[in-house]
């Protein structure tokens, strides 16, 4: 089987980390995000995957190239030089993904992460017969999206609505989707939306079928959900394989910790932390709802919530850093300083307190 993985541009909403490196191949708890739709589509038999992109594709093959080889399968890029949507891409890409045996393929949207129960979406793509498979999930509230309306039992999507004001179901589009080789047919090579052009038109044929995502779902191409999406994925490993996760009188629920990172005495960590490969957490730190990548030194008796710590940075003795601070990459808090939801671009050292959240070039 085949895979699309639609990576597109340049992950303006999670910047200053994508000053530093495309979005797919920023860590989510301690792994490249795009490395765990790879490592879920290879568990269920797709040896071939293809990245839409329009931005790097060089630094994503050469960094790409060595789980290649680990993985065992095939990862190209398909480079579009104008932005195509979220439909164009597969046009685009057709003779990569289409081949004599006529099999499905999926389609991914980089940024969700989830259990991706593959398995169970292939079998109920073969059960209903129909054209295309959507994932769908559960939200609170609706009305921020685009609302799938389907038959219950069946899963047969009857139409979508786009942030409906009146309540007309509580079930949104996940961005996993499988997909025949004939709705290939449908989409022509031009900017153009899967979810606004091409689905309505399978679906007014009766051929799309909607399944409902098992277990928790997020898109975390933004800071403030991705810190929920980590609470969620590691909440999910505490389920499947606890023994993943730190454990100790220093640990408070959920956290992840590389083996090669260095924790002093005297630390509270947790809940919802991932601490990366090479981090220095000194003697007395406090950190919660966090990500602290590659590199770091969080010096004593700093305090870190609700934030993300680009790699290498450094965050001083006594500093308190809070309320979705992002710190980009090589960023240096004096200490003793306050950061109340800073976004620092890379390789800034910060000397005075950040009181109200601001972007600091």
């Amino acid at each position: 089987m085949k895979a699309l993985i639609l990576v597109g541009g340049f992950g303006t909403r999670l910047r200053p980390l994508t000053l530093s490196v495309p979005k797919p191949l920023v860590e989510f708890a301690n792994k490249p995000m795009i490395l765990h739709q790879i490592e879920a589509l290879k568990a269920v038999g797709v040896t071939e995957i293809v990245l839409a992109i329009n931005y790097q594709p060089e630094v994503m093959l050469n960094f790409l190239k060595e789980f290649e080889a680990k993985l065992g399968i095939t990862i190209t890029c398909s480079q579009e030089t104008e932005p195509l949507g979220t439909a164009g891409p597969l046009a685009l890409a057709r003779d990569k993904l289409v081949d004599e045996s006529g099999e499905p393929f999926f389609v991914l949207n980089s940024d969700v992460i989830s259990e991706y129960p593959f398995k169970g979406m292939i079998e109920f793509h073969k059960a209903h017969g129909g054209e295309a498979s959507i994932m769908v999930t559960k939200v609170d509230e609706p009305s921020k999206y685009g609302v799938v309306v389907m038959e219950e039992s069946t899963g047969q999507v009857d139409k979508f609505v786009e942030k409906p004001k009146l309540f007309v179901g509580n079930k949104i589009n996940a961005g996993i989707y499988l997909l025949n080789p004939s709705v290939l047919d449908r989409i022509e090579l031009r900017p153009t939306s899967i979810e606004k052009e091409v689905f309505p038109k399978i679906a007014a044929e009766k051929k799309l079928y909607a399944m409902v995502l098992p277990g928790f779902w997020m898109d975390i191409g933004q800071p403030r959900d991705y810190i929920t999406g980590l609470r969620l994925y590691l909440d999910s490993l505490r389920k499947k394989a606890s023994t993943k996760l730190a454990t100790g009188s220093h640990i408070v629920g959920n956290v992840l910790v590389h083996e090669t990172a260095k924790i002093g005495e005297g630390c509270l960590i947790g809940p919802d932390v991932a601490l990366g490969p090479g981090c220095v957490v000194e003697s007395g730190v406090r950190l919660s709802r966090c990500t602290v990548m590659r590199g770091v030194r969080i010096k004593k008796h700093a305090c870190i919530s609700s934030s993300i710590i680009g790699w290498h940075s450094t965050v001083g003795q006594w500093a308190r850093v809070e309320n979705m601070t992002i710190l980009g990459e090589d960023v240096h808090v004096c200490d003793e300083v306050y950061s109340n939801g800073g976004v620092v671009l890379p390789h800034k050292e910060i000397k005075s307190s950040i009181l109200k959240p601001e972007i600091v070039m």
